[in-house]
């Protein structure tokens, strides 16, 4: 099991530095496109051209740009945005990153416990009345995009209904740091949490459900039922792990997508700043190195989660695990 885990970190350093090469040949060498012409801004004359490209670099070989484009991202973090100049790309996605981790892990949090409990009440109830109206209930969740879902919760929490009892106590839209108000940071999360997790409760919850159903016709179940077990133990120990594996690869890809930006929706409808939004503004104004800043930001959780993932597979299921 070391050995895998060795491996696996090894490949992962391998194709993060792939993914930086790559990144950076698309943003900053794909033919027509001029970083020094965006910065100089509208009817550059040549020679302010040529004391930008001096400036940043761009007058320099491929390898030298790309060295000197990774040691401001990794190393001094002193990258500046093209768009807005004096500001620094690092620290602002860094002071974005809180806001998108509060919300995906509370939103992973709740969409994993629902879609666990009703994946496995629908298979065990197979047969009886709640089993359609829980796959019912689950495929209503995946059919509401989340944009929608998030302004129809907006118009309730925070215009019609906003000074109930039900709901007199949500803030504001905004994040609010944790640092600086625990309280204010759980309410004004709770909402965004529900509304992100809802379509995933859904789609987690057939996926167990299909999973368990199928497991629990195999051999070895059928043995360890003959052996005189309990359908409670059967279920822990033998259908439930099984079935997780394809539960726990879903799991680490969708949850690495929302946290390298992949919640821009949800961030966007409840005026929360995080890096997805940070992505959003950062594409709209043309922004290279913060596009560029984040995509790497997002590559990273996302090689990260896949390879937790795979650990999590090989813990569950020895058989894929290499023999030497």
């Amino acid at each position: 099991m070391l050995t895998f885990i060795v491996r696996r970190v090894l490949w992962t350093v391998l194709v993060l530095f792939a993914i930086t090469v790559l990144v950076f040949v698309i943003f900053f060498k794909t033919p027509g496109i001029d970083p020094a012409r965006q910065i100089a801004g509208r009817d550059p004359s040549p020679a302010v051209l040529a004391e930008i490209r001096a400036q940043f670099g761009l007058n320099r070989p491929v390898y030298v740009q790309y060295g000197m484009m990774m040691k401001r991202i990794f190393i001094t973090q002193n990258l500046v945005s093209y768009s807005n100049q004096g500001e620094l790309v690092i620290p602002e996605i860094t002071a974005a990153a809180p806001a998108t981790l509060s919300l995906v892990f509370g939103a992973a949090v709740i969409w994993v416990v629902m879609a666990i409990a009703m994946g496995v009440a629908a298979a065990v109830l197979r047969g009886t009345l709640l089993d359609p109206l829980l796959m019912i209930l689950a495929l209503i969740g995946i059919s509401m995009p989340v944009f929608w879902l998030g302004e129809v919760v907006n118009l309730f929490t925070q215009s019609r209904w906003h000074n109930s009892p039900l709901f007199s106590w949500v803030p504001p839209l905004g994040y609010t740091p944790f640092s600086q108000s625990p309280v204010l940071w759980f309410e004004g999360l709770v909402f965004p949490w529900i509304t992100l997790s809802i379509l995933y409760i859904g789609f987690y919850a057939r996926v167990l459900r299909a999973n368990l159903i199928e497991i629990g016709n195999e051999d070895y179940v059928r043995t360890a039922r003959a052996k005189g077990l309990s359908e409670r133990r059967v279920l822990i120990r033998h259908t439930l792990r099984t079935s997780m594996i394809t539960f726990v690869s879903l799991f680490g890809l969708d949850f690495g997508v929302l946290v390298g930006g992949g919640a821009l929706l949800t961030e966007v409808v409840f005026g929360i700043h995080g890096v997805g939004y940070l992505t959003y503004v950062s594409l709209t104004n043309l922004d290279l190195p913060t596009i560029m800043a984040t995509v790497i930001y997002g590559a990273f959780f996302i090689v990260l989660a896949n390879t937790l993932v795979d650990i999590a597979y090989a813990w569950l299921d020895p058989r894929v695990r290499p023999s030497q």
